[in-house]
């Protein structure tokens, strides 16, 4: 069962009952305010305007409250700094794995909450987590990094641009990628991803539209994380990435292969003729859609965030010795 994604732009207060998560806010309306001294003016609105009697809108607001029910609730991401979530709403969310993402004053994702039991079986997955040996670590990124490449070569090839090179490198993929065949790839692909933009070069902290790669990315980070804790593993442990001051290493080695999903959401945008310059809400609705995006995974059609927990539910069967190969999806 697909979750949903929630996003919370404006003040609100977050509460649970009867495990429903209830949202209360403030909603704004206008009445008719007449600026008036005489109560005859009452009679007739035309010769009132004739004579000069003026009349403004004036904004109230009023109490608006919504339920949803806490099973059905996947990512929930909270953005403004005048948002309250009780204790009780936010531990029902991690109880139903859950996963609640923080933004910053600039709106850019800044935290993440998950739960600290996801899975029943959590002890002996862990240890088999941790019991891996190198050799298989390197033989599931070398199968990361081909999925991945051959993903941005699906993408390229929307384009016209001439792929033969990005397949030739994905099957020439070494255990571990010794050849870094994954930044070889990642250089042409980025130098042909947007014939709009000229010189256009992907940074983290480069010009836009880099902020919209790194909001949708965000998303994916927290869905892929998600999916790794209620699959019983321990999202900082990664098989390739190891900064020791990086919470989520193994979330961000399992997206690799899942980033040109994020990347065709962006490219429609900015062909579209959004102003990518600001994270509007039209573009965060956009970005935000990444959960339900299409994918063909092991032959068959399903949401991205099904299709992560199938990911994720592979890589443990590989960690326990019971399967060779991730289950990675295609671009439908």
């Amino acid at each position: 069962m697909i979750k949903r994604t929630l996003y919370f732009g404006n003040p609100a207060y977050l509460s649970k009952k009867n495990e429903q998560l209830i949202v209360k806010s403030k909603e704004k309306d206008e009445e008719l305010e007449k600026d008036s001294n005489n109560i005859e003016h009452e009679t007739n609105l035309v010769s009132e305007k004739k004579e000069g009697w003026l009349e403004k809108r004036k904004t109230i607001t009023k109490d608006v409250s919504n339920t949803i029910p806490i099973e059905d609730i996947g990512i929930v991401i909270l953005d403004n700094l005048q948002l309250t979530i009780t204790h009780g709403a936010l531990s029902s969310l991690l109880d139903n794995n859950a996963a609640v993402v923080t933004c910053s004053i600039t709106h850019m994702p800044n935290g993440l909450f998950l739960p600290l039991a996801g899975n029943t079986e959590q002890n002996e997955k862990f240890r088999s987590q941790i019991d891996s040996s190198e050799p298989l670590k390197k033989q599931l990124w070398q199968q990361t990094i081909t999925a991945k490449i051959r993903n941005q070569a699906i993408n390229l090839r929307e384009r016209k641009v001439p792929i033969n090179n990005m397949l030739t490198w994905a099957k020439k993929v070494r255990s571990g990628d010794p050849d870094n065949y994954e930044g070889r790839a990642a250089a042409y692909y980025w130098k042909n991803f947007f014939p709009m933009i000229e010189g256009f070069i992907r940074d983290r902290n480069g010009e836009p539209p880099n902020n919209l790669f790194n909001y949708g990315y965000a998303i994916l980070r927290a869905i892929t994380a998600r999916g790794l804790v209620g699959s019983g593993l321990l999202p900082t442990l990664g098989i390739h990435h190891a900064n020791k001051y990086n919470a989520y290493c193994l979330a961000d080695d399992i997206m690799e292969p899942y980033r040109p999903f994020v990347d065709r959401i962006v490219f429609e945008m900015v062909k579209n003729g959004e102003d990518f310059y600001e994270l509007t809400p039209s573009i965060k609705k956009q970005l935000l859609s990444i959960g339900t995006e299409e994918i063909i995974i092991d032959g068959e059609r399903s949401p991205l965030m099904v299709g992560m927990q199938r990911t994720t539910a592979s890589l443990v069967k590989c960690f326990e010795g019971t399967a060779r190969k991730i289950i990675y999806p295609e671009i439908a």
